[in-house]
């Protein structure tokens, strides 16, 4: 499996575009709000060939969710996401107006659930669904045991987790299944997160100060 990392500047936020051999890709937290961010993933799209065959939501926050629209429109692609986070779609031009500016176009509906323990395939690939909860209700990992990687959108970070304080989070939740759903898994598993830098399984369960 091949990942390329794009990293979009209104919250600084990662969005990956994952595929394999196949050229079969699935596009993970499209946070492109500008035009440029949105032109340079479609002309990656393009450029590489991929067949894109799944759009993911790790959650729904704001800043995980600006290309949404953008990926629909261009490739026919409905968001999918854990239906406890679809509250955040409808209150996505609130949030927006908090923050000081306009969403540029309505966000859609998701056009499919995806729960804890689902196998979501795009050519010869696998990335298994673990539903985090603590940073938003919905908040799913994806988890590729073949290639020992996750992407944890904001549940893990580089010696960090995700805030809690939003509407549906809690801290001792988020805690509890980082403990038992994540640092169960293989010490060398990479983690790929919604904001910085990659890390590790076992770096964290070592280092991050909030399970020290």
């Amino acid at each position: 499996m091949k990942i390329k990392r794009f990293e979009f500047n209104m919250f600084p936020e990662n969005c990956y575009v994952l595929w394999d051999e196949t050229n079969e890709a699935v596009i993970i937290d499209p946070g492109c709000l500008y035009e440029d961010e949105k032109q340079a993933l479609k002309s990656f799209v393009q450029s590489n060939g991929l067949i894109l065959k799944h759009l993911l939501n790790t959650h729904l926050h704001l800043d995980h969710i600006f290309g949404n629209p953008f990926v629909q429109r261009e490739f026919g692609l409905k968001p999918e996401a854990n239906q406890a986070d679809e509250f955040w779609i409808e209150d996505a031009p609130k949030q927006s107006r908090m923050f000081g500016f306009k969403l540029p176009e309505p966000q859609v509906p998701l056009g499919g659930y995806i729960h804890d323990g689902d196998i979501i395939t795009f050519g010869n690939t696998r990335l298994e669904a673990i539903h985090v909860p603590g940073h938003s209700p919905g908040s799913i990992v994806f988890y590729c045991a073949s290639q020992h990687c996750m992407f944890s959108g904001d549940v893990l970070f580089q010696g960090s987790i995700g805030r809690a304080d939003l509407a549906g989070g809690n801290f001792d939740s988020l805690i509890d299944h980082i403990c038992s759903r994540l640092f169960v898994l293989p010490n060398e598993t990479i983690v790929y997160p919604g904001h910085g830098a990659p890390t590790t399984i076992g770096i964290e369960k070592a280092e991050n100060p909030f399970f020290r």
